[in-house]
């Protein structure tokens, strides 16, 4: 099993060109495909040539309705606080940032990033897809002593121990990897990340 996560594209369409010429089983699409709302139907046309096999939650920049309608019009997944399975894990997906300076249209409170990250809670092996990193590690570092993900995603991960994470938003932290405790976490950015887990069970 061939899992490709990729985000924060920001109407690069080269880049997603790029990435959906990859050969994968499974393609996640982390969020923040357009800048504002705009350029999300471009890039969900570039998305549905692999229509059936694109799974995307919503980042900021985008509200679960926008990302629900282009998911519909390209024959697209639309994953946001979704799970599947597959090769023997749960597979989880959860948009939108933490609150940010912007008013960007998809921010949660950290109230509300522990409550929709709950229903995950108890998924073993889980693979889990976030728009927002983890508070103070390597994948929300924006800078020195900048740090400005999610305490909530943070806590998650150290309560639940997925097997994976993956996120971006953050994107000075792109292509970062850490560990918090068992978990394996990257920031996948627009390079995106593919990976065959271990263990897996086809």
């Amino acid at each position: 099993m061939r899992i490709l996560v990729f985000s924060d594209i920001h109407n690069d369409l080269k880049a997603l060109e790029r990435l959906v010429a990859i050969d994968a089983d499974y393609y996640f699409a982390a969020g923040d495909m357009g800048t504002w709302r705009k350029g999300l139907d471009a890039a969900g046309a570039i998305l549905g040539k692999r229509a059936g096999k694109v799974y995307v939650i919503p980042g900021n920049h985008e509200s679960d309705q926008d990302i629900e309608g282009m998911c519909e019009r390209h024959g697209l997944v639309y994953f946001h606080g979704k799970t599947i399975q597959a090769g023997g894990y749960h597979i989880a997906g959860l948009g939108y940032s933490n609150i940010t300076p912007f008013k960007t249209p998809g921010e949660y409170s950290e109230a509300q990033m522990a409550e929709q990250l709950s229903r995950f809670a108890g998924l073993s092996p889980l693979i889990l897809v976030c728009h927002c990193p983890p508070k103070d590690t390597a994948l929300d570092r924006a800078g020195e002593n900048m740090h400005f993900g999610s305490p909530a995603v943070r806590k998650f991960l150290e309560e639940q121990q997925p097997a994976y994470f993956f996120c971006g938003h953050i994107h000075e932290a792109e292509g970062a990897e850490d560990t918090i405790g068992k978990t394996k976490a990257v920031n996948v950015g627009k390079k995106g990340f593919l990976f065959q887990p271990k263990h897996a069970i086809e």
